[in-house]
């Protein structure tokens, strides 16, 4: 009976895992670098190798042996990361796979019942494909720090002499997934994964998660505008004549309210400056250059294309590219610029402007180029005139 035990021992390390990884579509992802947390919960299941528990228990003496199997359970994990860009995270965490099992019946008569419960920690390379703003794919490759903790009882013919052995090992995880944001700071996410275990007398196996789960982003970075060399375009000079017998002086006017087209300054729907729209940019601020003001206003108008909601966000962007941009190339103290955003509410164009154009769900470029005049970054500066 003692080499019984021994191969019934052996056999319930068959609690071999192995599965099915389930391929998604995940980054904010955002674009924003930062520091994330999150939990998963779903499905773990486990392939359970009835014919090598039945091979063994025979080997041992027994005639004839029946297997049924607990194979699934329920799974989680609880994680956190840091996004270093769009493309790639880092991410660590605790995870539960669950209890799997099996019951077998044998001839003579007896039961042999086995379990396993695994839990442990991760660490991952996260790959993202951002897909849309708000929808991305993502794959991850990492290690698994997993302790398997083995329980064995044996009822009338079958003894266990080790009833509950445990292992702790390190082994290779991966899975895919995908992740949808519902705004800068809350995602949600759909992922398969693989962890790779190895049991507590000597078996080899995978156990697969299939789960959904919440993640919660802290503050995110924006990415600064993209800076191109561009030679500022010459500022006309307007000359006045000072008294006699003071020498002239040259004087620059101060600019009261300055509209940029906002076709010159971005590509459409884009809040990124282009190169022609640096050197209008870079001509306001040269203008500004010897004189005194209290406050510049920065006020991003979008055309009536489009949701409320996107056309706040767009212009709201666009004013604090411009904002940044004469922080930024013209020295101007950020304090006093003020970036607003207001949709399309205030037009140049009168809604019988474009009565003739047409467009379905989809704006049409006729009517795209027909309010081009409404799409625009207009400056207010609030200023004293005279020299520095």
């Amino acid at each position: 009976m003692k080499l019984i035990s021994a191969k019934v021992a052996k056999v319930s390390g068959t609690l071999g895992l192995a599965a099915l990884a389930v391929i998604g579509s995940p980054s904010a992802v955002a674009d924003d670098a930062g520091w994330y947390v999150g939990a998963n919960v779903g499905q773990s299941r486990a392939k359970i190798d009835d014919e090598r528990i039945s091979n063994n228990i025979i080997g041992a003496g027994f005639t004839s042996v029946t297997i049924s199997d607990d194979d699934r359970d329920i799974g989680y994990k609880v994680f956190a990361g840091y996004q270093f860009n769009k493309y790639f995270a880092l991410e660590g965490g605790y995870f539960d796979l669950g209890k799997f099992g099996y019951t077998a019946t044998t001839v003579p008569a007896g039961t042999l019942n086995g379990t396993i419960k695994l839990q442990g920690l991760n660490l991952d390379a996260v790959g993202i494909w951002p897909i849309t703003e708000k929808f991305s794919a993502f794959g991850r490759l990492g290690a698994n720090y997993a302790e398997a903790k083995d329980s064995f009882v044996g009822t009338g013919a079958v003894i266990v002499t080790n009833p509950n052995p445990s292992k702790r090992d390190t082994n290779l995880k991966f899975g895919l997934g995908v992740q949808y944001a519902f705004n800068e700071s809350m995602a949600m996410r759909v992922e398969a994964e693989r962890y790779i275990i190895n049991d507590a007398v000597g078996n080899h196996g995978d156990i697969d998660l299939l789960s959904l789960g919440l993640v919660y982003r802290f503050g995110a970075k924006k990415p600064a505008p993209e800076q191109v060399a561009v030679a500022p375009a010459p500022v006309p000079e307007v000359v006045t004549p000072a008294p006699v017998p003071e020498p002239v002086v040259v004087r620059r006017p101060v600019p009261k309210k300055v509209s940029f087209s906002a076709d010159s300054l971005f590509d459409f729907d884009k809040a990124t400056v282009k190169s022609a729209g640096k050197q209008e940019l870079d001509q306001f601020a040269a203008d500004l250059q010897g004189a005194k003001f209290e406050m510049i206003t920065v006020t991003g108008h979008s055309d009536r294309i489009g949701t409320h909601a996107y056309n706040m966000k767009l212009s709201q962007q666009r004013a604090d590219t411009v904002k940044a941009y004469l922080v930024e190339s013209a020295g101007i103290p950020a304090e006093k610029i003020t970036a607003v955003g207001v949709d399309g509410s205030e037009p140049v164009t009168k809604p019988s402007d474009c009565d003739n154009v047409k467009s379905g769900k989809t704006a049409s470029k006729v009517l795209i180029d027909c309010l081009q005049p409404d799409r625009r970054v207009e400056v207010e500066v609030d200023a004293t005139k005279g020299t520095k």
